[in-house]
């Protein structure tokens, strides 16, 4: 059975933020997930397991 598709730390820390911004605006976790494409189950998911970090910029 294929699996579905892989993300990023950097993907899936996006796709956290823009969760949030979808529940702000007064979205159910269930809608703002399948508005991203993703199962609340792996939003959930996602949160327990990013859900503290962010994206470190790095200046060259």
């Amino acid at each position: 059975m294929p699996k579905g598709r892989r993300y990023t730390p950097e993907q899936i820390i996006t796709k956290l933020r823009e969760a949030e911004v979808l529940q702000s605006q007064g979205m159910s976790v269930e809608e703002a997930a399948q508005t991203l494409e993703i199962a609340s189950q792996t939003y959930y998911r996602w949160r327990k397991e990013y859900g503290g970090r962010s994206i470190c910029l790095k200046v060259l």
